[in-house]
Formats: structure tokens, C-alpha cells, sequence
């Protein structure tokens, strides 16, 4: 297998034809020989370009109106065959069929025909093609050995690698480009079961019920520009989302509303826990489970969650569970009831006999000893989940919108004391440090615009999801107030920077005495300088952590 392949021959089969001829007139100049097929070899030919037909390759005419002129071994032979392999080698020798290095096809433009509401079933099956990705999935699969290109936007980067290595295209070009290929037919194929699945009636598919692949699989493919090395560095130009349906829950966020659970087909994660124990999870059960897991699985160290409607009511740290758990509990009992526990360590009988005391939908951790497990299997209807961390390297988030996806990455940056910037008079103690750490780790699992209020042990208040930064402020003071915990030198954390000195003001009521927030806000200073009115000590962190 070749580190680069000098491209010595090129099969040239496509329906959009733009810039087809200038990238074939490149490739000529690079001596390529060029083979292609109807419309696409007139189109060249009449260009001025030496063309061999695929007819004169394998002896046989287009025919059935162009159904089948490809579908041949010294066209499909040339793709498949392993240059390094001796056998195909004297097959290709003994049958005549010469090696093609890159193959450039797109495809019968079946989606934007149908697309057209008043085409006929007849006309949409002429649209597709059978030819076009026969070769493009033959040619991937030699990727070591052979380029595919489905994209005009691709023409420009293989002439720009061909004249930096000599007409030449690398190992790591080829195999980025047959990923690129099998997403194109995977979506291909999706595009035309989708609307064959449409012309079917109620009766056909009822027929198929349970089976119904229809219903079993969600595929979207969300296409953008393509542009020099974007599927490393940035994000990739095609996003395929598959996923097999693993059950029907009993409704959606409310009772009028359908719902499912789909697994992706990675390991670990919260779509594949093992429930142990309980009634079945609930769609807005494996909302707030996925929350929980989430905030407890950014804690190196021992950690509990409680969950209400995914923002977290308290968070705590201990010596052991048991401990970790009261903390987060003391934030505030009242949200607790009907809340989701998240452990980051196996839960043993101590921490489940504390848990069991308040009324709970959900319990997830790694794992839980036998003792823990009969404690909780007392309360018939707690779902008792085993989760392990997701295995996916995969840092991207997705979210659905109206006509498409909005894709980022996953918020996974986090700090330390020596990454926090002192702008106050006041230096903070180790304690508040620790304190404004905890506060900023479990502000980033909270609704914007938030503020957590924390000790360096748990979260004293949380002021989530209002629409100003002072009211937040004001809800997790007065949450904080209820309960028997001290308020009073706790630690901040503002999500966002301040817009005006009024929230440092408003902290100062309560007894605050250190803020961590990101900065960056034209009135800095003054928060600042509010700060140093009130003996507050404050850091920046230089980014912020919203959560929409």
C-alpha cells in the first residue's frame, strides 16, 4: 500500500457537470488518461479533451437507456483490485483490465426530483442511480489504492495536493475521501427508502409492523461547504446521524405527545444503561438522567447530583457517598422530592438508605453494591440505572432545528487555581478557591442566566434559567435562606460576566465573599471596584459557561 498513488487514469461519470471540465482539462495536463461515460464524455470531448469511452474499455454499448454501462469486472476489476497483491494482480494481467486510480462521480439527482411533488413514481425511479454509487462504493473500499471524489467542492483540492506532490494523491487524501463517499450513498439510498416508504399505504405498512425498518431508523445528513482540511481542523462538511430505536416510552414531555428512545450504537452513555431496578424510564426521566450524569461525570473527585428539570438542585463532595449526598440534599430538600440522583462511585448501603429517605425518580451511578440494591428494590417504582462512560471520542453536540441541526463543540473546557485571574484588592483563601471551583464546575450544568452559591464541600443556592443575572442572583440567596446552611462567606459563580456593578452589590447583601465569572463585560471596572467596596475577592476565568 502506497503512502501516495500518482494518478495515471481517471473514470469520469457525473450528473452535475459543474466545473467537470476544467478539473478534467487539470488532470490532462498532469497526463491522465480519461475515461467517462455518455453526457459527461460528449461534454469533455466537445472541450477539446481525449476521452475513452467505458464501451471501448469493456466491449459492451451503453444499453436498457443508459440502466446499465458500467456494471462490468474491467471497470469494477480496475477499482477492487489490491496493486500490492499478487493474485489480482495476475488476474488483472490475464483478463486484461487495467488499474483506474481515481473515479469521480455524483450522482442522478434523485432528491431534487422528487423534491418536485408532482413528479410520477415513474419518473422519480428513472432518477435513480445504480451505476453511480456501484462504483463509488467499489472504489471506496479500495481507498488505499484508489481517490473518489463526489463533490465538485473536492476539484480544487485534489488539483492543489497533485501539483504539490507531482500528480499524486496521499493515503490520508483517499481515505478521507471514501468516508466522504459512503456518507453520500448512505444518504442516497436513505433519501430514496424515505420516499418509496412515502408511496406506501397504511395497510403495507402495517404489514410490516413489527418489524418496520421506517420507523426503526433516524438518518439525517446535514451538508455544507466543503473547504481544505475542514474534516480535521473544523467541522466535517456532511453529518450522518443513524440510530436504531431500542423502544416506544409511554409518552413524550407531556401525555399528548408520541415519543422513543434511539441508540446510536456506541458503548456506555445514558441511552444504554442497565436498569436494574424500577419501573420503565420515562422521556423526561432520560432528559434529567442525562443532565445528572453529566454534571457528576465532570467531578474528578467523589461527587452527588440531584437533578430537577436538568438543572442541578444541589451538589455535594465527601469523604464517601453518604456524606456527598446530605450535602446535596441540604441545598435545598424541597426541590429534591421527585428529583434524579447521579453518584460518580459504586453506591453502597449507607448512601442508599439516605437516598431512600426522600422520594426519588431515578438513581444512576457506575455501579451498586448487592446491599444497595436490595435497599433501593424496597421502593417498586425507583429506576435503578448502571451507567458507563460513554466510549464515543466524538465532541461534537447536535440539536435539532426547524429545517436542519445547529452542531458545536461540546462545552469540555474546564479550569484550575492557577488558570484564575485575580482582580480584586483582596486575594482569595484556599478556601474560597476551592469554594469558586466547585461553584463554577456545577454553574456550567446550570440554565442561563445562572449563579451557584457554594462552599468548597457542596452548592448552598442555585439561581438558574431567569431572564436577568440580579434575579438569579436573588433566587439562589433566598433558596440558600431556607435551608440551615450558612450563606454567609460562600463563594459565586456568574455563568457570564456582569453588565453592571449590581450584581456584585446584590451578593454583597447576602454575605458573599468571593465571585468567580468570566469577565469581558465594557464594566468591568466597575464590578470590579464594587468588588473592593465590599472586601469581595474576585477572579476571571477569561470564558464563560452558558447553557441554553
Amino acid at each position: 500500500m502506497s503512502e501516495n498513488r500518482k494518478i495515471e487514469r481517471a473514470l469520469i461519470s457525473v450528473s452535475d457537470k459543474s466545473g467537470i471540465v476544467e478539473f478534467a482539462r487539470a488532470l490532462a495536463e498532469f497526463g491522465v488518461e480519461l475515461i467517462s461515460t455518455g453526457g459527461t464524455a460528449k461534454a469533455l470531448r466537445d472541450a477539446g479533451l481525449n476521452v475513452t469511452e467505458v464501451a471501448e474499455i469493456t466491449g459492451f454499448p451503453e444499453m436498457m437507456n443508459g440502466r446499465v454501462k458500467t456494471l462490468h469486472p474491467k471497470i469494477h476489476g480496475a477499482f477492487l483490485a489490491l496493486r500490492d497483491n499478487e493474485e489480482h494482480v495476475a488476474s488483472m494481467n490475464e483478463h486484461a483490465i487495467k488499474p483506474i486510480d481515481l473515479v469521480v462521480v455524483n450522482l442522478y439527482p434523485f432528491e431534487e426530483t422528487v423534491a418536485d411533488e408532482s413528479v410520477s413514481l415513474e419518473d422519480a425511479v428513472e432518477q435513480i442511480d445504480i451505476g453511480g454509487p456501484a462504483m463509488i462504493r467499489s472504489a471506496s473500499k479500495n481507498w488505499r489504492d484508489v481517490a473518489v471524489v463526489t463533490d465538485s467542492r473536492l476539484y480544487e483540492k485534489v488539483v492543489s495536493e497533485m501539483r504539490q506532490s507531482g500528480g499524486s494523491l496521499s493515503l490520508k487524501t483517499r481515505k478521507l475521501f471514501a468516508a466522504l463517499a459512503y456518507t453520500r450513498t448512505s444518504y442516497y439510498d436513505l433519501a430514496i427508502s424515505g420516499y418509496l416508504a412515502e408511496q406506501l399505504s397504511k395497510e403495507e405498512l402495517d404489514f410490516l409492523e413489527p418489524f418496520n425498518p421506517f420507523g426503526n431508523l433516524a438518518f439525517i445528513e446535514m451538508d455544507e461547504m466543503i473547504e481544505g482540511e475542514a474534516q480535521e481542523d473544523g467541522f466535517p462538511s456532511e453529518i450522518t446521524l443513524s440510530a436504531e430505536k431500542s423502544a416506544d416510552l409511554r409518552y413524550g414531555e407531556n401525555p399528548h405527545q408520541k415519543a422513543a428512545i434511539y441508540r446510536s450504537g456506541e458503548a456506555g452513555g445514558i441511552a444504554n444503561a442497565e436498569q436494574l431496578h424500577g419501573k420503565e424510564m420515562s422521556f423526561n426521566n432520560y432528559v434529567d438522567a442525562e443532565a445528572a450524569w453529566n454534571l457528576v461525570a465532570d467531578f474528578d473527585e467523589l461527587a452527588c447530583a440531584i437533578i430537577k428539570h436538568t438543572n442541578p438542585s444541589g451538589v455535594g463532595m465527601g469523604a464517601n457517598l453518604s456524606e456527598a449526598y446530605k450535602r446535596a440534599l441540604a441545598t435545598d430538600p424541597v426541590s429534591a422530592f421527585g428529583g434524579i440522583v447521579a453518584c460518580n462511585r459504586t453506591v453502597d448501603a449507607e448512601a442508599a438508605a439516605e437516598i431512600n429517605k426522600v422520594f426519588t425518580e431515578v438513581v444512576i451511578a457506575p455501579d451498586f453494591d448487592e446491599a444497595a440494591l436490595e435497599i433501593f428494590k424496597s421502593k417498586k417504582n425507583l429506576r435503578v440505572l448502571k451507567v458507563a462512560k460513554a466510549d464515543s471520542e466524538e465532541n461534537l453536540e447536535i440539536r435539532t432545528i426547524s429545517g436542519g441541526l445547529l452542531v458545536q463543540d461540546k462545552d469540555l473546557f474546564n479550569v484550575s487555581m492557577n488558570d484564575l485571574k485575580v482582580v480584586s484588592e483582596r486575594q482569595p483563601t484556599e478556601e474560597e478557591f476551592r469554594a469558586m471551583l466547585l461553584a463554577w464546575k456545577v454553574c456550567k450544568h446550570v440554565k442561563s442566566n445562572a449563579i451557584v452559591f457554594a462552599n468548597e464541600f457542596q452548592t448552598v443556592g442555585v439561581g438558574a434559567g431567569q431572564m436577568n443575572r440580579v434575579d438569579s442572583v436573588r433566587i439562589a440567596a433566598m433558596r440558600a435562606e431556607r435551608t440551615e446552611l450558612d450563606i454567609k462567606n460562600t463563594a459565586l459563580a456568574s455563568d457570564a460576566f456582569f453588565p453592571f456593578r449590581d450584581n456584585v452589590d446584590e451578593a454583597a447583601n447576602f454575605g458573599i465573599s468571593a465571585i468567580i465569572q468570566p469577565g469581558g463585560s465594557l464594566r468591568d471596572d466597575e464590578s470590579i471596584a464594587a468588588a473592593n467596596e465590599h472586601n469581595i475577592a474576585m477572579v476571571m476565568t477569561g470564558f464563560r459557561h452558558f447553557k441554553h
